[in-house]
């Protein structure tokens, strides 16, 4: 191997190193502000829980327990706070988890800096060896060769993010397809239930609910990776899932028309949440895939204008 060749793999490594470290930095600013969102949202959530189990304390025993006695509806007054006390847990527990998955993405984020901090100085260090090779040469090609090569380079990174970023994408929806499918399904059976379905229909509706629930984590994991690709090919986004009302289960200890006609709503109003959030990943990853057919055709270019000034006259 020539010194040439040799200084050319070396800097074809630092180049790699650096486009890396700037793709990891990005990843960690994102994943920065996911953090602080989510921080917000769960000191919100945190004192609603507070004020759920106040409430139902207050049943289980005191002056409220008394006047609810007097009253005739302890029992489902009690019902009632327990299931919206149990539902806030359980947004408080999803939460606390995603807080903890994004500061461990974030921790291995600043770990992989700290192996690439030297990649950007190695980089410079390496390309002006380079010049002044190229300079020496006096190849009168040599000049447009370096710039056609740093190009390059920038190109190979950008093509790689835009596909990750797609691939991001589509991670995020079918995700959000799963979420779908579940909040359908409750939808029927809630249309069903409006014209008299009953206890059973009620459980069903319940169980489609809660694994609507679940995925929406999911979903919410595959969109705080999609918001972070997008970040790295410039985007700016912080796409949140909508909340899935379990609450609704405790509607078949007082089912009515009214009470049937609202779970409806509510979950039509979810579903279309969802829905809009779907289009926008959709739409996004469209115009992923059009940038990227632009990167590659733009790269195209540059190697054949490479390929013309390194053919032998």
């Amino acid at each position: 191997m020539t010194l040439s060749s040799e200084l050319d793999e070396r800097l074809r490594e630092a180049a790699a190193g650096m486009h890396r470290a700037e793709h990891v930095r990005r990843l960690r600013e994102t994943t920065a502000q996911q953090i602080e969102d989510v921080r917000g949202t769960l000191e919100d959530l945190e004192f609603e829980l507070v004020e759920e189990e106040r409430d139902v304390a207050r049943l289980e025993g005191g002056l409220s327990a008394v006047l609810a006695r007097m009253l005739g509806n302890r029992e489902e007054r009690l019902e009632r706070e327990r299931a919206e006390a149990v539902v806030a847990r359980e947004r408080v527990d999803g939460h606390r988890a995603r807080l903890a998955q994004l500061r461990a993405d974030s921790a291995a984020a600043a770990a992989e800096l700290a192996v690439l901090g030297s990649a950007s100085r190695e980089y410079a260090r390496l390309l002006a060896e380079k010049e002044q090779q190229l300079i020496r040469s006096g190849d009168p090609s040599a000049r447009e060769l370096a710039d056609l090569g740093a190009a390059l380079d920038r190109l190979s990174a950008d093509v790689r993010e835009c596909a990750e970023a797609h691939q991001a994408g589509q991670g995020a929806h079918e995700a959000l397809g799963v979420v779908l499918r579940f909040l359908n399904s409750a939808a029927n059976a809630s249309t069903f239930d409006m014209f008299g379905g009953g206890l059973l229909v009620d459980a069903y509706e319940h169980d489609k609910l809660t694994s609507a629930d679940k995925a929406a984590w999911h979903a919410q994991r595959a969109l705080d990776v999609f918001a972070r690709e997008l970040a790295d090919t410039g985007i700016a986004a912080r796409p949140v899932m909508p909340e899935v009302d379990t609450r609704w289960f405790v509607d078949a200890f007082f089912d009515n028309i009214i009470s049937d006609v609202l779970k409806h709503q509510r979950i039509e109003k979810t579903r279309a949440e969802v829905k809009k959030l779907a289009r926008w990943v959709r739409d996004t990853e469209e115009y992923l895939k059009a940038r990227h057919a632009e990167l590659l055709a733009e790269r195209a270019q540059l190697l054949t204008r490479r390929e013309e000034l390194l053919r032998p006259a």
